[in-house]
C-alpha cells in the first residue's frame, strides 16, 4: 500500500513545526521536494533545512524535481488548474515509480496548512491507484499574520471571510461580513475597494527573515503596501502575502 503524506509546515519558520508533523517527517520513505522555479528557490531550500533540522531516520530518501508550470488555458481558469493538477499528478507519479515502487510512505511538506488554498489533497486524489492519504496540519498564514500584528481575526461574536485576490477585484467587497481575509492576490486587489471606513493588516514572508507587515487605514496605507509588495517582489523574484481588511462598525 502507498501512503502519501502531506504534511504542513507552517509558513516559513521551521519552529513552527508540529511535533506531528516532525513524527511525519522521520516516518517517511520517500519526500519528495519540489522545485518552482530559480527565483523562487527560497522555498525549496527551506524545505531542505527542515530535512536537514528534523530528519533523523536513515532510511528515508529525499528527492527533488521540477514542478510543472500552469499555463493558461483557452477553455479558461478553472481547466488551466485542472490541466495543471494532472500535470503535478503525474509527475509525483514519476518520482515515486523511480525512487519508491508502488509501496511505502511519500511525504511532501506543504507551505501553510494542506487544508487552505493549497491543491495537494486534490492532486493526491488523482494518482492511480489511489493511495491512502494522510494530512498533518500546520501553521496557516491566516494565523501568521495575525500573530505578527496581534491581531484577533473575528470580531466578537461576528463571522469573517477567507476569498482570493481575483474574487476581491471581481466581485467587490463580499456581503454579509465586515472582516475579510484575501489570500493567492497577485495585484493588490484591495486598490480596487473604496478605501473610506476599511483598515487593512497585510504581511509578506511571514515567518520569513525578510517578512514585511505593514497596517493601518487603507486610504492612508495602501499605496505604500503595494509600492512595498512590488519592490519586494523585484527584490527577490517572488512574493507570498496575504492580508485582512476590516470594515469599521
Amino acid at each position: 500500500m502507498l501512503t502519501i503524506s502531506l504534511i504542513g509546515i507552517g509558513c516559513g519558520d521551521p519552529q513552527q513545526l508540529t511535533q506531528a508533523a516532525i513524527r511525519a517527517i522521520n516516518a517517511a520513505d520517500l519526500i519528495l521536494i519540489p522545485r518552482k522555479s530559480a527565483a523562487k528557490s527560497d522555498l525549496a531550500e527551506l524545505r531542505r533545512t527542515i530535512c536537514a533540522d528534523v530528519l533523523t531516520s536513515a532510511h528515508t530518501r529525499i528527492a527533488e524535481f521540477d514542478l510543472p508550470v500552469r499555463a493558461a488555458a483557452d477553455e479558461g481558469y478553472r481547466k488551466g488548474v485542472d490541466d495543471w493538477h494532472d500535470a503535478v499528478a503525474a509527475a509525483w507519479s514519476r518520482e515515486i515509480a523511480r525512487h519508491l515502487g508502488g509501496e511505502g510512505r511519500v511525504a511532501l511538506l506543504i507551505w501553510g496548512d494542506p487544508s487552505l488554498y493549497d491543491s495537494s489533497l486534490r492532486i493526491a486524489r488523482r494518482l492511480d491507484p489511489l493511495p491512502a492519504i494522510e494530512m498533518i496540519p500546520g501553521i496557516t498564514s491566516i494565523q501568521a499574520l495575525c500573530a505578527a500584528h496581534a491581531l484577533p481575526l473575528n470580531e466578537i461574536g461576528e463571522p469573517f471571510l477567507v476569498t482570493t485576490g481575483r474574487r476581491l477585484r471581481d466581485n467587490g467587497w463580499p456581503s454579509g461580513v465586515d472582516t475579510v481575509v484575501v489570500m493567492l492576490d497577485g495585484s493588490a486587489a484591495f486598490q480596487t475597494l473604496d478605501p473610506e471606513g476599511l483598515q487593512i493588516w497585510w504581511g509578506a514572508y511571514l515567518g520569513m527573515p525578510d517578512q514585511i507587515i505593514m497596517a493601518g487605514e487603507l486610504s492612508e496605507c495602501g499605496t505604500r503596501i503595494a509600492a512595498a509588495r512590488r519592490e519586494a517582489r523585484e527584490r527577490h523574484g517572488w512574493i507570498m502575502d496575504s492580508y485582512i481588511l476590516k470594515r469599521k462598525s
